[in-house]
């Protein structure tokens, strides 16, 4: 299996690449986003909580993220040739609880994609995206927030994967084909 972590700010393109990896590889894919959405949708104790943090721009504490992931990921079948964690890890303890909750199942991450992509831009498109989707959280102001708490809490993942030697870093910006192409470069080189 190949277990890959896609990565990076709010905005960076995480889900548009994550479609085009599961068409092209057969990956299912796990965004917390939209499990979290899900949950709020459903109005349940977990999604109440979820919408009260998200929407300040503060993350969901790590012990229920691994919970719910924990559930997710146990759902898809052996079909799947991998799965794509977007927006999972955010903060180093996840990325452990991770390792640990993919040991325990003999599985492991291959590779952490991180796409890079300016400031400016992810608010751009953050704002965009609010307008294009009519989500509530993809605004200028929770934009900015979610990019204070990214730099605070979630950079720190990227040198925890440098680490782990499982680091890769792209340029999240220009065509969208393109980028793909350089994730695929690394994709194709991973060892199942």
């Amino acid at each position: 299996m190949k277990n890959i972590v896609i990565f990076g700010a709010p905005g960076s393109g995480k889900g548009t690449q994550s479609d085009l990896m599961v068409e092209k590889y057969g990956l299912g894919h796990i965004s917390t986003g939209d499990v979290l959405r899900k949950e709020m949708r459903k109005g349940t104790e977990f999604g109440l909580m979820a919408k009260r943090l998200t929407d300040n721009g503060q993350l969901v504490p790590d012990d229920m993220m691994i919970k719910i992931l924990s559930e997710v990921y146990d759902s898809h079948t052996d079909d799947d040739k991998g799965v794509i964690f977007d927006g999972y890890p955010r903060t180093i303890t996840q990325a452990a609880a991770l390792k640990d909750m993919l040991a325990e199942r003999h599985h492991s991450v291959s590779a952490m994609i991180e796409l890079v992509v300016p400031e400016k831009e992810l608010i751009d498109r953050i704002v965009n995206r609010g307008k294009e989707s009519g989500r509530s959280d993809d605004n200028a102001e929770t934009a900015r927030k979610r990019l204070e708490v990214y730099h605070q809490r979630t950079a720190p993942v990227i040198d925890w994967y440098e680490k782990e030697g499982l680091h890769y870093r792209i340029n999240g910006q220009g065509d969208i084909d393109h980028i793909f192409g350089d994730i695929c470069d690394v994709i194709d080189k991973l060892r199942d």
